[in-house]
C-alpha cells in the first residue's frame, strides 16, 4: 500500500529501540514520522536517519529552535547535512531568516512554530505576551513567518482556516499538531479538533502521536486515521 503522508507520526517514545518497533508494527500504513526534541539525547538523530535512509521514510525533525540568528544558521546547516524533509524552528522572523540561511542548498523546509498547541491565553499571559486573542496572535505571527520566508507554519487547527486565508499563505505549509481522533484523550493538548476537521481547514499535515502509540494496535489506529482524511473534504471543497 502507499501511506498518505498527510498523517504524520509522532515518534514520542523514550528511545531509538522502542521507535523503531513502533515502526515496524505500524509498517506501510505510515510513510511520515515526527522525531522531537524529547528524543534528541535517546538516539533521535540514528533514529531519524533509519528511518529516512534504510526505511524510506520522511522525516519531520521537531526541534523549535531558537538562538541569535548565527546560531540558528549554524544549526539548521548541519541538520541539513542529513536529508531530513521537515525541521521546526520558532516563529520569530529573524530566526526563520537565519534558518532559511542555514538550509539554503537543501529541499528541508522550515516550518514556523507560531503559538505551541499545549498553551492558552492564560499561558500567554504568564509569559507576557501581549494582549489579544491567541487566534489573531497566531494568523499574525504566521503571517510574519511567512513573509520572513518561511516554507509553512505548526499552528493548531483551531487556527488552521484563518492561516489559509492569508494572501501570504499561498504555496506555503500548514502542519497541526493538536489532532485527536473522536473519542482520544485530549492529554496535554489545549486547542484540538479532528483528523477531517483539520483537512477540512485547510491543513497539508496532522501530526498525531499518543493516540497511535498507545494504542493495542498502533498500525490498526494509523488506519483508521488514514481513512478518516481520505474521506474528510479539503480547503474549499
Amino acid at each position: 500500500m502507499t501511506a498518505d503522508d498527510r498523517l504524520i507520526v509522532a515518534l514520542d517514545v523514550p528511545n531509538v529501540v522502542q521507535g523503531l518497533a513502533l515502526a515496524d508494527k505500524i509498517g506501510d500504513a505510515v510513510s511520515f514520522y515526527k522525531i522531537g526534541l524529547g528524543m534528541l539525547t535517546s538516539g533521535g538523530f540514528a533514529l531519524a536517519n533509519e528511518l529516512k535512509q534504510e526505511r524510506g521514510k520522511r522525516i519531520f525533525l521537531d526541534m523549535k529552535f531558537f538562538d541569535i540568528g548565527a546560531t540558528v544558521e549554524n544549526a539548521v546547516r548541519g541538520v541539513a547535512q542529513h536529508d531530513m524533509d521537515f525541521l521546526t524552528v520558532h516563529g520569530d522572523p529573524y530566526v526563520v531568516k537565519a534558518a532559511k540561511e542555514g538550509a539554503s542548498g537543501s529541499d528541508m523546509k522550515i516550518l514556523a512554530v507560531t503559538v505551541l498547541t499545549s498553551l492558552d491565553r492564560e499561558d500567554l499571559d504568564g509569559a507576557l505576551i501581549k494582549p489579544g486573542d491567541i487566534r489573531d496572535l497566531v494568523q499574525e505571527r504566521a503571517g510574519n513567518a511567512f513573509l520572513a520566508g518561511a516554507d509553512g507554519v505548526i499552528a493548531s487547527p483551531q487556527e488552521a482556516a484563518l492561516i489559509r486565508a492569508l494572501p501570504e499563505a499561498e504555496g506555503k505549509l500548514i502542519v497541526t499538531p493538536g489532532v485527536r481522533p473522536m473519542g482520544a484523550a485530549l492529554g496535554d493538548q489545549k486547542r484540538v479538533a479532528t483528523p477531517a476537521q483539520a483537512i477540512r481547514d485547510g491543513v497539508d499535515h496532522i501530526v498525531v502521536g499518543r493516540p497511535v502509540w498507545q494504542d493495542a494496535d498502533p498500525r490498526e489506529a494509523a488506519l483508521r486515521i488514514q481513512h478518516e482524511i481520505a474521506n474528510a473534504p479539503t480547503w474549499n471543497q
